[in-house]
């Protein structure tokens, strides 16, 4: 099932994605459900899709503002450096594939625009990069999770372009905060889609401007699902509607010092069979 929220005609609401269309939940679900966050909260995602099943779609899909899946969640967490092939072209600034645990950074929600909505590089910098990544959607609350349970806790997947401005990333000394919370320099969407065995491995495919820049499967993943969830749930409680993007695999083909920037006009394509295809173009921020 594909869980999406949207503006349509004037108002903001949530529904299923059935094919070209949309089967709106929030006029069959009001006023008990009134998002896609509060279905999480309520662990109500069978009842939603015992709703929208067999019915006809509402409005079709090209009607519809995609927003960020699940609008209104606590915190987005962000892994870094977790494909066994990218660990290796990073050796130079220290490794990741003998660490004993995963390394984490927060990101802002205005970060993140919907599919379609155009990302935006900023005046200060033309160090705009994109990284592709599978991100998990929190359903279940959950503290000190063990790692055989910690799958119980995803509602869902969706995807991520995990944006950066690359010459901030070491504005202070030690920090990566400056460059990885610029205002909508990444994307995520275009819906949160259930039921996927998370067990088997996921492939991400990026493009830019149709060409495959990044190909990899969650297979290269050092820390995987699991590992992740059991992890962060040691120190944090997760929360429904809480949103983990889980790493980014390398960039095809190239060096780190070889890094081509995003500009005006490039389209950022990122496919996951199981989910579909988050597209974005880039405009210079007004």
């Amino acid at each position: 099932m594909h869980v999406a929220s949207y503006n349509v005609r004037g108002r903001t609401s949530f529904g299923v994605v059935v094919g070209d269309g949309i089967v709106d939940l929030r006029p069959r679900l009001a006023p008990r459900y009134q998002s896609v966050l509060d279905l999480l909260r309520a662990d109500a995602l069978d009842e939603a899709q015992s709703v929208a099943a067999g019915v006809r779609a509402d409005f079709a899909l090209s009607e519809a503002q995609l927003l960020p899946p699940v609008p209104g969640g606590e915190k987005i967490l962000c892994i870094g450096v977790n494909y066994a092939n990218r660990d290796a072209e990073l050796t130079t600034a220290g490794g990741n594939t003998e660490a004993k645990y995963p390394s984490m950074f927060f990101k802002p929600p205005n970060a993140l625009v919907g599919h379609n909505a155009p990302i935006l590089r900023p005046p200060e910098s033309e160090q705009l990069e994109y990284e592709g990544e599978i991100a998990l959607v929190i359903g279940r609350i959950g503290r000190r999770i063990p790692k055989d349970r910690a799958l119980d806790h995803v509602a869902g997947i969706t995807m991520c372009n995990e944006g950066t401005i690359r010459d901030w990333i070491r504005h202070g000394r030690f920090n990566v905060t400056q460059g990885k919370s610029w205002d909508a320099t990444g994307s995520i969407g275009p819906w949160m889609t259930t039921g996927v065995d998370l067990t088997k491995p996921l492939r991400i495919t990026v493009k830019i401007n149709g060409e495959v820049t990044q190909d990899d499967t969650t297979d290269s993943m050092i820390f995987k699902f699991a590992d992740i969830l059991s992890y962060v749930s040691t120190f944090m409680t997760l929360k429904p509607g809480d949103i983990i993007a889980t790493g980014t695999p390398v960039k095809l083909g190239k060096k780190p010092e070889e890094r081509v920037w995003l500009k005006p006009g490039d389209v950022f394509e990122m496919t996951v069979p199981e989910i579909g295809t988050l597209r974005n173009v880039v405009q210079d921020e007004k």
